[in-house]
């Protein structure tokens, strides 16, 4: 196994990608000499480009998130080089905080914490419920097997298979609970609209850890407000962060949380791992974890 030339960016990079890059058998050089790019920004596309300009033996890339949109739209991943992403990494945390969204939603925890009074009873069970996941990544096998104690039937919605976005009104019309986990794409993009929010029960909940786009909010706030369905929880925002004063902070049948299904203290760990396990392997020539398939842009 050879020491690959790893060059690491942008700056400041917290010490622990340096330590996990070395962990893994590279040597951390100058992206000028470098074989391989460990980037550390989600958002940078344009200090990611220039660093690639300056390095150009450069054949893999690690990016830092799952959620990789903001690279695929300016078209860097038809550059011809290998790039691996979050895959994964941040699966069973993410697919917890869904649970917990859906879970505190059915009980109406929403209302019963800031209650100053004893009230009626109230509430669903999540046990032989039948819940639809958007999306057949990695959230979605964690969160499959947190749902295999409480009996509940599944809907995996998935780009190829039994069920697809064409079959997503038949989905969501059977669903106590919807969660989005899926990779934002122009087909996914404000797949929750008016439309597929009255195909869903009066009494089912919405959860979403994925992206905020995959959601038409104004609709969203419609449909919670005439209690289309019971209630929503969202990890995640159009816009984000969402703004004060904002329609969805004031709905009691609503959960914002700032996306923090996966917090820095969560993602250190993870995402170590990932830099480590895939710097061994490309020193070995094996398979990467995570490849970013460039036709789809994720």
């Amino acid at each position: 196994m050879h020491t690959p030339p790893i060059a690491v960016g942008p700056e400041p990079v917290a010490p622990w990608i340096r330590q996990a890059v070395e962990d893994g058998g590279g040597a951390i050089v100058p992206a000028s000499k470098a074989e391989a790019l460990v980037w550390n920004d989600p958002f940078d596309v344009d200090a990611l480009q220039r660093t690639l300009a300056e390095g150009p033996k450069i054949r893999w890339v690690q990016l830092p998130w799952a959620g990789v949109e903001n690279f695929a739209a300016k078209g860097v991943f038809q550059n011809g080089l290998t790039w691996t992403c979050g895959k994964g990494v941040y699966a069973e945390p993410v697919a917890e905080h869904a649970l917990t969204l859906a879970l505190a939603l059915m009980r109406d925890l929403p209302t019963r914490v800031t209650a100053t009074s004893w009230g009626e009873q109230s509430g669903r069970s999540l046990y032989d419920a039948h819940v639809t996941i958007l999306g057949g990544g990695g959230i979605a096998t964690s969160l499959l097997q947190l749902l295999e104690p409480f009996r509940a039937t599944t809907t995996v919605v998935r780009r190829s298979g039994p069920t697809t976005l064409e079959h997503l009104d038949h989905a969501l019309e059977q669903a106590d609970v919807v969660v989005l986990a899926l990779a934002l794409t122009p087909e996914t993009r404000g797949v929750i609209n008016t439309q597929t929010l009255e195909r869903m029960q009066s009494h089912a909940v919405l959860v979403n850890v994925a992206r905020g786009r995959h959601v038409v909010t104004d609709d969203l706030v419609d449909a919670l407000r005439h209690n289309t369905i019971a209630g929503a929880g969202l990890d995640v925002t159009d816009p984000e962060p969402l703004p004060d004063g904002h329609a969805l902070w004031h709905l009691e049948n609503c959960i914002v949380t700032p996306h923090s299904a996966d917090t820095a203290e969560m993602i250190r760990p993870l995402l170590s791992r990932r830099i480590r396990e895939n710097v061994t392997r490309f020193a070995m020539d094996q398979e990467l974890i995570g490849p970013v398939d460039a036709t789809l842009g994720y």
